[in-house]
């Protein structure tokens, strides 16, 4: 297996190569990387992969980690129905 092929988010299915790309082209920070690619924005919401994106991202150049905006993390959203919502049971 290619490097440029190991997955690093696996809810998005987002490689190492995409990362990569990604940092080198737009000298982005983590944040942005997840903007970009969608690294991070699976069902996990992020909470396997983003330690190291962070890590990536500082290893390939791109800026530090900040805590100046922080990451929102949420929980997974599942379709619900208006009978469900009002309490209508079957």
């Amino acid at each position: 297996m290619n490097e440029n092929q190991i997955v690093v988010c696996r809810c998005e299915e987002i490689t190492l190569g995409e990362i990569k790309g990604t940092v080198e082209r737009f000298q982005c920070s983590s944040r942005e990387v997840k903007l970009r690619t969608r690294a991070g924005m699976g069902p996990c919401g992020g909470r396997t992969c983003w330690g190291t994106i962070d890590k990536l991202v500082e290893q390939l150049g791109g800026p530090a980690v900040s805590d100046e905006v922080s990451l929102s993390y949420r929980p997974p959203v599942r379709p619900v129905s208006f009978g469900v919502l009002g309490g209508e049971t079957k």
